[in-house]
């Protein structure tokens, strides 16, 4: 079943047919956390998540997405808005339909990874680790241009 969510004329969907592939990919390609991405991966990463589309005039204008066990945790990630479109807090607004999305409630635990929008996501609930030294990671930030 698609779940949409109508916010004055702006549309966030989660219908995978909706989304543009050719755009989500320009903008995820030169993004400062998915550089040099493929197509391919894109697609993939799309497939494997719930994905929402935010559109304007059936275009679309942004995007935003949760990786997830769709039981305990969640990851927020690959979040944006075109240039054109931002500061009307359609960031925020793609944001909250995809940890308000019916199929993602209940979760113990979202997290995300962010170097400039703490204060958007703040207002969703995130904010910084308690104690930081229980989360470890492995990082490769230049595998896509490999």
């Amino acid at each position: 079943m698609i779940h949409e969510v109508d916010r004055r004329g702006f549309i966030a969907s989660d219908d995978p047919d909706r989304i543009d592939y050719a755009a989500l990919h320009g903008f995820l390609t030169n993004s400062y956390w998915a550089r040099g991405i493929s197509l391919e991966l894109v697609e993939k990463s799309v497939r494997n998540s719930v994905s929402m589309g935010l559109y304007a005039d059936h275009r679309m204008i942004g995007f935003a997405r949760a990786v997830t066990d769709y039981a305990t945790f969640a990851y927020l990630g690959d979040v944006f808005v075109l240039e054109a479109w931002r500061g009307r807090g359609l960031g925020l607004f793609v944001s909250r339909c995809v940890v308000e999305h019916p199929r993602l409630q209940g979760l113990r635990r979202w997290i995300l990874s962010t170097h400039d929008a703490h204060g958007v996501y703040a207002k969703l609930g995130f904010g910084p680790l308690a104690d930081p030294s229980g989360i470890m990671t492995v990082h490769d930030p230049d595998i896509y241009r490999r």
